[in-house]
């Protein structure tokens, strides 16, 4: 049943380790191309593990407009204003024909580590001997940083470029809930839409764990330590899994309700039918036991209105860290039993806020193009995740809807289902 309500996915737009644009990412999604390398940037540093997903190739002035506004933006902003304008261009979507008050705009994003580079001159010249000097540093930084330095790295900053580039004057707002950032936005954006609040949103993510300053901040303890195969680090529910990989990446969609699709003509690629978010206590340490990843996942499906017969594949959250991975797939397990389950991570890393979304952004495109993305460097099953996980090649899609799920360690978990569009 279809209702002029339906909240509908109508352009997608990706910027990834594995590729910029719809084409080049689902490309490399079914061939299990790999975007985890080595890092040129950490090359001569100190960290032991100087490998992740990173966004090669990326050219933030084909996309950010006007160029003046790059000057404000830190990498991270200017990824997540390009997916937004390379969803647009996907969805034929023309904002000069909207209703500005009907067109919002919310993004899942997180902390915005500066660069090292903007802070080194600083740093260098308030030392005297080797030793910095505090009170050096406070003449120093008014003189030498950007004024609008600060600006470049608020959170929000996404979602109102965005805003102010397509002239969105309706709900426009940031959440900033760790890797659940991004799916938790998109829920936001179905909301509003369903409230009656707007017609269009551009709602994604964004999100960067392979800053330097990040990293010194978070520490090396959760990560892989495969220095010798970075492409093979990020093994997602596998026996010989040993930690995370990071990376770096931003995806974006157009929502709009059938009625105003259907009116411009806009064709869609997926229908967003329900979904939950629930909370887990992470607190003091405590390791995950999937409680919320259950809730989360029975939510959307009540919200969905549909059985788990009808779910084609769940699309994991799947960082390649032993008690998260052990913890999702006994939940997925009971809650979904054998359907079958693909982890993205596997081939980019965990992107942080922007994860849930270009995950999704898998999901989304598997649903459009008939097949499931399968997990890579799965070859080895870990009888503590007992679920049936696609590897080897990508799978058919036999049934009309996906589940996407994402969690945060601090304990909030989100769930998105989606059917297809034919």
């Amino acid at each position: 049943m279809t209702t002029a309500d339906d909240i509908l996915i109508t352009g997608v737009g990706v910027v990834s380790p594995i590729g910029i644009g719809r084409s080049e990412f689902w490309a490399s999604l079914v061939a299990g191309q790999s975007g985890i390398r080595d890092l040129n940037a950490l090359a001569n540093t100190a960290y032991e593990v100087r490998f992740g997903g990173e966004v090669d190739g990326f050219e933030p002035k084909k996309y950010v407009k006007p160029r003046k506004s790059l000057k404000v933006m830190c990498r991270e902003v200017q990824m997540g204003f390009s997916a937004a304008a390379l969803a647009v261009d996907d969805a034929s979507l023309d904002s000069s024909a909207l209703d500005p008050d009907r067109l919002g705009v919310v993004y899942g994003t997180e902390m915005l580590y500066c660069g090292l580079d903007s802070l080194a001159d600083v740093f260098r010249d308030s030392q005297t001997g080797g030793e910095f000097q505090h009170e050096l540093f406070g003449e120093l930084a008014q003189a030498k940083m950007y004024p609008l330095w600060m600006l470049r790295f608020l959170p929000n900053m996404t979602a109102c470029h965005v805003g102010i580039a397509y002239d969105g004057r309706g709900p426009n707002n940031t959440i900033v809930d760790g890797d659940a950032s991004s799916l938790i936005a998109l829920s936001e954006c179905v909301g509003i839409m369903r409230r009656g609040m707007a017609d269009v949103m551009i709602a994604g993510g964004v999100g960067n764990r392979l800053s330097p300053t990040l990293m010194a901040y978070r520490g090396e303890l959760t990560l892989s330590r495969r220095v010798d195969d970075p492409a093979g680090a990020c093994r997602p529910f596998a026996a010989d899994r040993d930690g995370v990989v990071n990376g770096e990446g931003s995806a974006a969609f157009i929502l709009e309700t059938r009625s105003h699709a259907e009116a411009r003509g806009a064709k869609p690629l997926a229908q967003i039918c329900g979904y939950g978010n629930t909370f887990e206590d992470r607190q003091h340490g405590r390791k995950p036991t999937g409680d919320g990843v259950r809730s989360s996942m029975q939510v959307a499906l009540s919200s969905a209105g549909i059985d788990i017969k009808q779910i084609d594949h769940v699309n994991a959250h799947g960082m390649s860290s032993i008690d998260e991975d052990r913890a999702e797939a006994q939940a997925i397990r009971d809650i979904c039993g054998d359907v079958p389950v693909t982890a993205p991570k596997s081939l980019f890393g965990n992107l942080g806020a922007g994860g849930g979304a270009v995950e999704l952004a898998a999901s989304v495109l598997a649903l459009s193009e008939g097949q499931t993305p399968f997990t890579l460097n799965y070859q080895s099953p870990d009888p503590d995740c007992p679920i049936n996980v696609i590897a080897g090649a990508a799978k058919p899609v036999e049934k009309s809807h996906a589940m996407a799920l994402s969690q945060s360690i601090g304990g909030q978990t989100s769930a998105i289902v989606i059917s297809a569009e034919n």
